[in-house]
């Protein structure tokens, strides 16, 4: 038995890869893997691409850091492209989701300071979510599983029941300064929320002159379909951390906000030491030359939807097995009758790379870039799984 120096907070599979390509990953003893897993929703465009690969190999030639206390253009670039193409007009760069998630945090409770209404800091989030592993976020969650034993409590949070207006109107209070959730659930179990809810979550913000943060961190950078998941339902928020797909397999966060939000973040208020550096900066950039091509985010939208409706019709070619199929564009879940620790391993030992999720949810998340005939691959493959599962 291997014997590892790292810490085991991890529980990892026996398995380890040499090299990637596109959708694929080839193991050390020379497997092939359909890799739909991705890193998490971090591969945007799957292993090694050759745009990503270039754009790196030219930066790391010309300068790799430099402090923030100087102008960096490549991370000028990025910025003026993220605005360009969404709601916001100030953006914050760090280095991962979690480290946005926190970001976010701190500009919301920023800004009502800076208008005077101190008291004005507490955060509405939903009950069990996930935004992260840092103390903040942790809290912000409402999960005893992930805040057990990390105590003392980090104060501010308040929670509400997922997809529930009563509950959420329940608990505002004058001091609820922004609510915060992902605007489709990953690690909760691919839960998409419906555009009657997100609307009317925008119109009581509007009301009570509550911020609403809506975290893109794994259904952002196009996984939806849309570059960002919120757009299908036509509203614009106020704050939304990113990161994940953005790099396309290197360390970028951001912070997105608007104008007037942004004002609050003066010099000392936030900072990062790696958090927009030349080389994340290239990268990002090269990744979102590729995502803003014509018809690449509409390919997305089409082939995602052949792929949940084939899935569906598994489902009914086995309604013992799969209780549901959820998702929304490459952000897809399989919910079980039963924990998924089992199934998984069996689409392992066919060559599929799947992830779990909550609720017994088996994630699915390929590069947006995937292709059909690796789509039915994996169709192949769920349903010999299926078909020879022992319940």
């Amino acid at each position: 038995m291997y014997k590892s120096s790292l810490a085991n907070n991890y529980n990892r599979r026996n398995l380890s890869f040499k090299k990637g390509k596109g959708s694929f990953l080839y193991s050390y003893k020379g497997e092939k893997y359909l890799d739909f897993v991705q890193g998490i929703a971090v591969n945007t465009l799957g292993h090694s691409n050759p745009n990503l690969i270039k754009a790196l190999n030219k930066q790391s030639k010309k300068l790799w850091h430099v402090s923030n206390a100087f102008i960096i253009p490549e991370g000028e670039k990025l910025a003026k492209e993220l605005t360009n193409k969404t709601f916001a007009d100030r953006v914050i760069f760090v280095n991962s989701g979690a480290e946005a998630n926190e970001a976010a945090i701190k500009v919301a409770r920023r800004y009502f300071y800076s208008l005077g209404n101190t008291k004005k800091n507490r955060i509405l989030c939903i009950k069990n979510s996930f935004h992260g592993r840092t103390l903040a976020n942790i809290f912000a969650s409402g999960s005893k599983k992930m805040t057990e034993g990390f105590g003392p409590t980090v104060g501010g949070f308040d929670h509400f029941k997922y997809e529930d207006i009563k509950s959420f109107k329940s608990k505002i209070t004058k001091k609820t300064a922004a609510v915060f959730f992902e605007t489709a659930m990953g690690e909760s179990g691919i839960k998409v929320h419906s555009k009657k809810f997100l609307k009317e979550v925008r119109k009581i913000c509007n009301q009570k002159n509550i911020l609403l943060i809506l975290d893109e961190v794994q259904c952002g950078i196009g996984r939806s379909g849309k570059f960002f998941a919120y757009e299908f339902c036509n509203i614009k928020p106020d704050i939304v951390p990113i990161a994940k797909g953005i790099g396309g397999g290197y360390p970028i966060g951001a912070v997105l906000m608007t104008k007037k939000v942004s004002k609050c973040m003066t010099p000392g208020t936030h900072g990062s030491t790696y958090g927009g550096n030349p080389l994340a900066m290239s990268v990002g950039n090269a990744v979102l030359r590729q995502v803003f091509k014509k018809n690449f985010l509409k390919n997305v939208r089409n082939n995602s939807r052949y792929f949940l409706n084939e899935l569906k019709t598994i489902k009914k070619e086995f309604p013992n097995i799969i209780k549901e199929v959820r998702g929304i564009g490459y952000l897809i879940g399989l919910q079980l009758f039963f924990d998924q620790t089992k199934f998984i391993q069996k689409l392992m030992d066919n060559k599929l790379l799947t992830i779990r999720a909550g609720e017994n949810v088996i994630r699915i998340l390929p590069p947006l870039n995937v292709k059909k005939s690796e789509i039915k691959l994996a169709l192949e493959i769920i349903r010999k799984v299926c078909k020879n599962y022992k319940i």
